[in-house]
């Protein structure tokens, strides 16, 4: 069995779901507008430029989980599906999950995002197996701090092989989809990497390399 392994955000949906998130919840009145957009905005171009201090940006992203009880936090949580991931979803990259499903490789989700908001949308794209950023939960409540290593550039990689140690396969002609240069070191260690719809110094490297380039807008 092969494993085929998925970046999400901007890859298998056309967004970043993570940023959304924080749209839904300024959109909703559920946070302080003005200071969240700001901190959001910042953030989200040191991950394009490839600066991001993950455990910085957790600690804000993680901080309105910590706020609300989780059943809550799961009501709204449908409500997003529905108002921000549900219209970006892409039919193309849809179709090639089912070529691989369908060839009988194992499908694996690893994406930086928290779990909170990612792992419905891996269900909801019928993909039961995901690597994300695990928020710590203590008596029932999300903490606002993270759960070991978040799965963030060289953090997929540790988290991935910690995966696999409990699950019998290997990366012997394994595929990676991404759409990130954050996600170079996974790409370089997978058989067959495919950049999709990718960032300006990812499509460098592609073509340098000659790896496979795909888009599924």
């Amino acid at each position: 069995m092969r494993l085929a392994i998925f970046d999400l955000d901007n890859t298998l949906i056309a967004g970043d779901s993570d940023y959304l998130w924080g749209e839904f919840l300024v959109k909703n009145q559920l946070i302080d507008a003005q200071e969240y957009q700001q901190q959001n905005q910042r953030f989200y171009q040191q991950y394009k430029d490839g600066t991001l201090d993950i455990y910085e940006y957790q600690a804000f992203s993680l901080k309105p989980l910590s706020e609300h009880p989780i059943e809550q936090l799961t009501l709204w949580h449908q409500q997003f599906m529905q108002q921000m991931i549900e219209p970006i979803l892409l039919p193309k990259a849809q179709a090639v999950i089912e070529e691989h499903r369908a060839a009988g490789d194992q499908l694996l989700i690893i994406t930086a995002t928290n779990s909170f908001i990612t792992r419905p949308i891996g269900l909801k794209l019928g993909i039961d197996q995901l690597i994300g950023t695990e928020p710590e939960v203590l008596n029932g409540r999300y903490t606002g701090r993270v759960a070991g290593i978040p799965s963030f550039q060289q953090g997929k990689i540790t988290r991935l092989n910690e995966w696999l140690n409990q699950n019998p396969l290997s990366l012997e002609d394994s595929f990676f989809y991404s759409d990130s240069h954050n996600d170079l070191p996974l790409l370089e260690l997978v058989s067959h990497p495919i950049v999709v719809d990718a960032d300006e110094k990812l499509t460098q490297v592609a073509q340098q390399r000659g790896w496979q380039q795909l888009s599924f807008r």
